[in-house]
């Protein structure tokens, strides 16, 4: 018998649960929040980055993420700057203090990786990162081209 995954309803409830727990957690102990992390490790790997790029890298909107900049502004992790090849573009660039939180959550977030996954053999381990690539790279191409979806809207309209 055929294993019937639910993948919307599965993924978005261990989103939320791993999310919610994982910023709790951080806040508690270096008073940093998953999205605010995630940004910072967007920026460590780079350097600086548009804001457009940053905001479509995390799925926030850009009203959220200004908010969000501003706060990180304010603590000294980051900085907003014009863009040296384009002057009406603002580039998120990471600060000092920045490095010193991303130094200080990885440790947290590889126990909490490591935690998670330590049921798991190495082969299933290969098998949830193939899944979840498939998942990151082909969303978007499956929800465009899917004839079938294409068939619901048309009879829906």
């Amino acid at each position: 018998m055929a294993i019937r995954l639910r993948l919307f309803d599965q993924l978005h409830a261990a989103h939320s649960a791993l999310f919610r727990a994982a910023d709790a957690r951080l806040r508690e102990t270096i008073g940093l929040g998953t999205a605010q992390q995630a940004i910072l490790f967007l920026l460590v790997k780079t350097g600086s980055m548009p804001l457009s790029e940053v905001a479509r890298r995390v799925g926030l909107g850009k009203s959220g993420l200004s908010g969000m900049v501003d706060r990180m502004e304010k603590a000294g992790l980051v900085e907003r700057q014009r863009s040296e090849s384009d002057g009406r573009s603002i580039m998120l660039a990471i600060l000092p203090r920045g490095r010193e939180m991303v130094d200080q959550s990885l440790p947290i977030t590889k126990a909490i990786n490591e935690e998670l996954l330590e049921p798991f053999s190495q082969e299933d381990r290969a098998t949830i990162a193939r899944f979840l690539t498939h998942i990151t790279n082909a969303a978007e191409p499956v929800v465009e081209n899917n004839t079938s979806l294409q068939e619901i809207e048309s009879t829906a309209a």
